[in-house]
């Protein structure tokens, strides 16, 4: 009954249950002894709890909340929300309290107070909130609270701004990945070879010339071209990449461990954005999102993935295979990998990386960077 009149109309605070109490004493006080001092003060206390019950649901009546799109950040990052806070009506509205109900998944219920909205004026709130597991969340109900302006009677409205919210999972800082760099068929150098020749390189590999940025490597500024322009000049270096293409291939079929799938869906993630970085001809494929390309939808994907036991026929194309059986190991096409979440470490010809039941979340990046089996 409380919390319903608290949502509806509004309820006492310590102080209103007080003076009600108080109100109720003075007027069977002021009918026993007929005392019109005392009625005048249960009539002033009756007064008070009227204007005190009926104005805060008055002063939450014209605000209106909106929120803007929000970012998508990766699992472990900081979620920078905003919501604005608009007071449409003629007079100024004083100590609101605006409280962003997140939905499970967040350990955080972040809160604030405005102490003044001037009428007509939009207040921007900016909060930060961690994050900890990937997924597709949906941000709706915010709380507008306050007993404004005896402090009496406090008020709570719920308002709906529905916006959804993709925490991306967890990307491993890789900075070399042998079992990509080896993958496939294709003899061409690697992205990773021409990283490790031209890390240093001065001379003999100038591709342009372009101006300055910041953040530019000082090495790389070519001094004699600098000074005849009177600006700084940097030189842009030839890049190898290879024309293999693959696909990181991700097996939702039921059966994982619901620790050993979120570890394929970061190993997924951290492959294909070290793919992407090295400018490898990369893809994500998974039964129940097909072949995808575009980097946004891939992590979009992995981000609300889960286990499907849809049948898909893989690509054609060299994989990297994310699973934890070895039934079809033998359909692999030529130059496919493995990485293998199992009992046992498989007795296959394929090259690839066994991480047994699981893998400790420290040793992932080292696992990754290991030399395929």
């Amino acid at each position: 009954m409380w919390r319903w009149l608290e949502f509806h109309f509004s309820t006492p605070e310590y102080s209103g249950g007080l003076l009600f109490w108080l109100s109720i004493f003075f007027f069977a006080a002021a009918t026993n002894t007929l005392s019109g001092w005392l009625y005048v003060i249960s009539g002033i206390s009756i007064g008070l709890l009227i204007t005190g019950a009926t104005l805060p649901p008055r002063s939450l009546a014209d605000i209106v909340i909106s929120r803007p799109k929000l970012e998508p950040v990766s699992a472990g990052d900081f979620l920078e929300g905003v919501l604005l806070v608009e007071n449409r009506g003629k007079v100024s509205r004083k100590l609101i309290q605006v409280w962003d109900l997140l939905p499970a998944g967040f350990t955080v219920q972040p809160q604030t107070t405005i102490e003044v909205l001037l009428p007509k004026h939009t207040w921007t709130w900016r909060y930060s909130v961690p994050t900890t597991k990937r997924g597709i969340y949906q941000f709706d109900r915010v709380d507008i609270i306050t007993a404004s302006p005896l402090g009496l009677f406090r008020s709570r409205r719920k308002r709906s701004v529905p916006r959804p919210v993709v925490i991306y999972p967890l990307i491993l800082p890789l900075s070399y990945c042998p079992i990509l760099d080896r993958l496939g068929t294709d003899t061409s150098p690697r992205p990773h070879t021409a990283e490790v020749n031209f890390s240093h390189a001065t001379e003999g590999l100038t591709k342009n010339l372009r101006p300055y940025r910041w953040g530019d490597p000082i090495r790389l500024v070519h001094w004699r071209t600098s000074a005849r322009y009177g600006e700084l000049r940097v030189r842009e270096l030839e890049v190898t990449t290879g024309g293999q293409q693959f696909v990181i291939a991700l097996d939702t079929r039921s059966g994982w461990l619901e620790h050993c799938f979120e570890q394929a869906v970061i190993a997924a993630a951290s492959l294909y954005n070290y793919a992407l970085k090295h400018n490898l001809a990369v893809s994500f494929w998974s039964p129940p999102s097909g072949l995808l390309t575009d980097a946004a939808a891939v992590y979009e994907t992995l981000a609300g993935i889960t286990v499907d036991d849809r049948e898909e026929e893989l690509p054609n194309l060299p994989l990297v295979w994310l699973t934890h059986q070895t039934e079809d190991w033998h359909n692999l096409p030529p130059g496919s990998c493995w990485l293998y979440w199992g009992e046992t470490e498989p007795r296959t010809n394929l090259p690839g990386l066994f991480a047994g039941v699981a893998r400790p979340d420290s040793e992932l990046v080292s696992w990754l960077q290991s030399y395929p089996n």
